[in-house]
């Protein structure tokens, strides 16, 4: 390697190579060019996203939980971890998502939890599915209006439970909220004993038609299940909701159950994060909502879900992108961490590649210009020269001498002798020596046309 270096170097020193003085002085401002550009492309480059992120769920066998443990699987494919904090339901995952001392990053919430748009700093990554409301009561005769709970013992979920929010929000709609109401904090797994110990009357519950304490409940002998006459009222009064339907016999197609086909409110599951929730984690937790919530199920369409439905909160730039263009063109055909490496340099090199190749286009004519200015400026002083001689065509006595011009000229040509041009530019100087020389027959030609 040193004599490699020691030879580079004195072949440098020979005239007939590139100059590197004149190189590093043309290069140089270029050079400082990129590094601008360079920097200012790095402002826009994401840091590599965290390998951890913090999700708060629901309650320990609840549905939100039982969803957390399969994105916990599908992101460890990716050597991604995931942190599960159970808690009580949405408004106790809303005030984690706010507080910014919880450490939590993602989390699941139901629809209408944001109704004051108090929380600018969470952002949605899309619905995620249908949370049919289920109102069962006890009753001799059917009911199928809310305004005819008044008066009994109404389950409506434990404190900080998202059902509760909105049982509150429809039983006040349908002026049910006085002090001699009976509106008792039991929740969906002990709705059906209650029911059993009569404790109860009727009860909100939020699940999956799927889960068991709805199958049990939904084949108590003496509970009915209650189907709203005015439900396509409350979607409505309440945006977030929509009217699913119980299709009859979708239970149990040898029991009947339903009995008919039964009109349900349901809210949706969001899929919430923080604002500064890295891209590239947003788009695997997006990969892991398709694969988890797209198929179908009794109120669904196979790929109905994720959807980029804005409820609560505003839909996050890059949920925006995976649900107009899907994964990542990369992550289709790379791992996620080598996909991620070549977004953040493909950021870095386009501008640089844009912006650098013109510029060092450029680079040569302003090296050839450099090296040949120091030729082409002894042009100025001959020229000067000449015209002098041409302008005194009557020399008087004050008029310099020829000699003098020979002396001007002749110190010209020794600073020429000086200059010294890599080998491709010789031809420059030694047109410059002629063009002296043709001076100099001029001024000889004068002398003897003197004389």
């Amino acid at each position: 390697m040193k004599n490699l270096w020691s030879k580079w170097r004195s072949r440098t020193r020979q005239p007939g190579e590139i100059s590197l003085r004149d190189l590093l002085v043309v290069a140089l401002p270029l050079s400082l060019i990129a590094i601008a550009v360079f920097w200012a492309a790095y402002q826009f480059v994401q840091p590599a996203p965290p390998r951890s992120l913090v999700m708060t769920t629901g309650a320990e066998g609840g549905a939100y939980h039982a969803f957390a443990l399969r994105y916990r699987d599908i992101l460890a494919r990716n050597d991604i971890e995931i942190e599960l904090r159970t808690s009580s339901g949405s408004l106790e995952n809303q005030k984690r998502l706010t507080d910014e001392d919880s450490g939590v990053d993602v989390g699941f919430m139901q629809g209408g939890i944001n109704l004051q748009g108090e929380m600018p700093a969470l952002i949605s990554l899309g619905s995620l599915y249908y949370e049919p409301l289920w109102i069962f009561y006890r009753s001799r005769s059917p009911l199928d209006r809310l305004s005819q709970l008044k008066g009994l013992r109404i389950a409506i979920g434990p404190e900080g439970s998202g059902t509760r929010q909105l049982a509150l929000q429809l039983l006040t709609a349908n002026r049910i909220q006085s002090p001699q109401d009976k509106l008792l904090p039991v929740g969906l797994g002990d709705a059906a004993a209650a029911f059993e110990e009569r404790r109860i009357d009727a009860a909100f519950v939020i699940a999956g038609a799927d889960s068991r304490a709805i199958q049990k409940l939904l084949r108590m002998q003496d509970v009915r299940l209650m189907h709203l006459a005015q439900a396509e009222a409350y979607t409505r009064l309440f945006p977030f909701l929509s009217v699913v339907t119980l299709p009859q016999g979708s239970i149990d197609l040898v029991g009947n159950i339903p009995g008919q086909n039964t009109s349900l409110v349901a809210t949706t599951a969001n899929l919430i994060a923080r604002e500064d929730l890295h891209p590239a984690l947003a788009s695997l937790l997006l990969q892991a909502a398709r694969e988890i919530h797209g198929r179908p199920g009794i109120f669904q369409r196979a790929g109905e879900f994720p959807t980029p439905k804005e409820a609560d909160f505003p839909l996050s730039e890059d949920a925006k992108r995976y649900y107009q263009s899907g994964t990542p063109f990369l992550q289709r055909y790379l791992p996620f961490w080598v996909a991620v490496l070549v977004e953040r340099m493909m950021v870095l090199a386009l501008p640089l590649i844009v912006i650098l190749i013109p510029l060092f286009r450029v680079l040569p004519p302003l090296y050839s210009w450099r090296v040949r200015a120091r030729v082409f400026r002894w042009y100025g002083e001959i020229k000067l020269l000449e015209r002098d001689l041409e302008s005194e065509p009557q020399r008087g006595a004050a008029a310099p001498s020829l000699a003098h011009y020979h002396e001007r000229l002749d110190r010209i040509e020794e600073q020429v002798r000086r200059v010294r041009v890599p080998l491709a530019f010789a031809n420059d100087l030694y047109t410059l020596r002629q063009h002296i020389d043709f001076v100099r027959d001029k001024i000889t030609r004068s002398q003897r046309s003197e004389k």
